[in-house]
């Protein structure tokens, strides 16, 4: 072996170290809601160790049941078997002490959309995951990554990484990186979203909706505002845009899946940011939202829904 040969061997031997060493394997996940269950799922089966983290016992049951419910379907479907299952479901823990996420290299939360809550978290999360290499994302929807990072003592990890509901099935997530996010931070998320998650990223600058929102939140307003305005029906609505554009679903049906709250955050969060008035949250979203008409999650949005999820009566 030439001494160039033995060098070679030696750097790529390291590279393979550092790799390991670099390799996210303890993630954290704040919230176990319809989001933050998905994004512990798709680690779990990605071979992670996950600990999710909600507030009560209770809450923490729900979640576990969510979880565990969406691997029944997924093994019910023949998207993983039997014992993919079982694996994922071992490597999967719970907790109600956010204390318990010092040792997380990468923690990400998934909880309500509300700059203020999320604030006061990343504070905490600052304090107790005290690795300087650890990563700090938020799955916010809108809220702007930087408002996260500033509150935190080492802003430089703070990131966005927004997965889509449903998660174990939609493909992306957007990568939204700070003034102040670290380009080994960035490649630290990036690689462990598509290498590990099998996830294809999109990467987006710091404004308020990022990539996807700031397209599709005025096209659902738009709908609802043409709801309001008796211009068309919930229906009708629907299925012009399922017929006339091949979308897999109408914006009302969308907005019942994403969440008329969520929507209503998001609008909340551009109009803010951006003071256009297609970003401006229309009465009668504001009037369903305070009904506690958010969806399908709650069983009554622009539609009803049975306790499967199933439509029972439309334009309700």
């Amino acid at each position: 072996m030439t001494e160039n040969t033995a060098a070679q061997n030696a750097d790529n031997a390291a590279d393979r170290a550092a790799d390991t060493a670099n390799k996210i394997t303890r993630v954290g996940v704040i919230g176990a809601g319809q989001m933050g269950a998905g994004i512990a799922e798709v680690c779990a089966r990605a071979q992670v160790d996950v600990l999710v983290w909600e507030k009560t016992r209770e809450a923490t049951a729900a979640g576990r049941a969510r979880i565990l419910k969406s691997l029944d379907r997924g093994v019910s479907s023949g998207k993983i078997t039997e014992r993919e299952r079982e694996q994922a479901a071992l490597r999967l823990r719970f907790t109600t002490e956010i204390a318990d996420f010092a040792d997380r290299q990468l923690v990400t939360e998934a909880v309500v959309e509300d700059e203020a809550v999320k604030v006061e978290l990343f504070r905490e999360l600052d304090e107790v995951v005290t690795d300087p290499n650890a990563v700090l994302a938020s799955n916010t929807s809108s809220i702007p990554i930087m408002k996260l990072g500033m509150v935190t003592q080492n802003p430089q990890r703070v990131i966005g990484l927004h997965f889509f509901n449903p998660v174990p099935v939609l493909p992306l997530v957007e990568l939204i990186t700070t003034l102040e996010t670290s380009s080994a931070v960035t490649e630290r998320a990036e690689k462990f979203a598509a290498e590990i998650l099998g996830k294809q990223v999109v990467r987006s600058a710091d404004r308020s909706g990022f990539v996807v929102n700031a397209l599709l939140v005025p096209y659902l307003l738009s709908a609802i505002r043409m709801a309001e305005s008796g211009f068309a029906t919930v229906e009708d609505i629907d299925q012009a845009m399922v017929l006339g554009c091949a979308h897999p679903m109408g914006p009302l049906t969308l907005t019942d899946l994403v969440g008329l709250d969520t929507v209503k955050a998001i609008a909340d969060s551009m109009y803010g940011e951006f003071k256009e008035p297609m970003y401006s949250p229309p009465p009668m979203l504001l009037r369903m939202v305070e009904a506690g008409r958010i969806g399908k999650k709650a069983g009554h949005g622009f539609y009803r829904y049975d306790t499967d999820g199933r439509v029972t009566k439309a334009g309700a």
